[in-house]
């Protein structure tokens, strides 16, 4: 069976979509489909003089031959000019997303995410905190947890995009355990990594320092860790941030948990900027993302690096493979 890659091109004003347009540049043996508005689509690409043909997507999992988008139509409010995003669009962009999600429920399916503007969605007045939160809601609840992957480099978050003051209140031992057990289970099970190894960060410089430089350590995370360790999980840690992402120590361990966003990301941005991709572990379906925003700066002209969708699309298409 071929794959279904479902393709949410995301703000229109952004740079999501001249990006599905190049990539649908180059064939593919899963079945492409892009839910977005095709007057959208059309315009863009006859304005970077890139060919397409949109065709229906009724269900048949086809190849994609190149210049060829299978189309799930969704209409946009209103038509937006590069690097003009409008409110009036919140409803068509949460729409993609739910037609995406309603078919990413089949077997071998995988939802791919372009760029939003939250501020516009909430300028709407919907809250909306992002894709990751939106889906988990359309899913049906549950917390999801955030992996961002760049070659063999996975870096997963405790907590996400919150404001530092806010962090240490938020690790909570029931938040570690969720992280752990979600991040392992997803490992095995969407990766094939039969027994996942994985770093767990410090929260603190040093790790705390034995409690000079902050309890956390010593209040929740080596407990949480040796409870782990008694049930079989893998796990070293707590390390201190500023040598968990050494040569050496990522040769041992299959993951890296650290405890918040710019505690974990600098490094894998770092590593692979431009070519990474966002997993959202903890749905019932596979999701991966883009790691860059809308560039609304440089929307429209074609010159927006497509690696990071080319290596979302990748990753989707080989997780997809391993889901039954």
């Amino acid at each position: 069976m071929n794959a279904l890659l479902l393709h949410t091109p995301g703000e229109p004003a952004g740079i999501g979509p001249e990006l599905i347009l190049r990539l649908a540049q180059q064939p593919i043996s899963a079945c492409r489909v892009v839910i977005a508005d095709g007057q959208l689509l059309r315009a863009t690409a006859r304005h970077l003089g890139l060919s397409i043909e949109l065709r229906p997507f009724e269900g048949d999992r086809q190849a994609t031959p190149a210049g060829v988008l299978w189309h799930l139509p969704q209409d946009l409010p209103t038509q937006v000019a590069f690097g003009q995003p409008s409110p009036d669009n919140a409803v068509y962009l949460l729409g993609c997303l739910r037609e995406a999600v309603a078919l990413a429920s089949q077997a071998h399916s995988a939802v791919i995410t372009g760029p939003l503007h939250k501020a516009s969605i909430n300028a709407a007045g919907i809250a909306f905190s992002g894709h990751t939160e939106f889906l988990a809601q359309c899913c049906g609840g549950g917390v999801p947890i955030m992996l961002l992957v760049a070659g063999n480099l996975r870096v997963a978050l405790a907590t996400t995009h919150l404001p530092l003051r806010q962090v240490p209140d938020a690790i909570t031992p029931s938040s570690l355990r969720h992280c752990l057990r979600v991040l392992t289970a997803e490992l095995r099970q969407r990766f094939r990594i039969t027994s996942p190894r994985i770093q767990v960060c410090g929260l603190n410089p040093h790790a705390g320092e034995s409690g000079h430089l902050g309890e956390e350590e010593a209040a929740i995370i080596e407990p949480v860790i040796r409870e782990f360790r008694a049930a079989g999980y893998q796990l070293i840690g707590p390390v201190p941030a500023d040598t968990a992402f050494t040569r050496e120590r990522l040769a041992h361990c299959d993951a890296v948990l650290a405890m918040y966003h710019d505690q974990g990301l600098p490094t894998l941005k770092h590593a692979g900027f431009g070519t990474a991709v966002n997993v959202t572990l903890g749905l019932p379906i596979i999701r991966t993302s883009v790691d860059h925003g809308t560039a609304f700066d440089i929307a429209g002209q074609g010159i927006a690096e497509l690696g990071s969708l080319q290596a979302a699309e990748q990753l989707a298409m080989e997780l997809a493979s391993h889901a039954a």
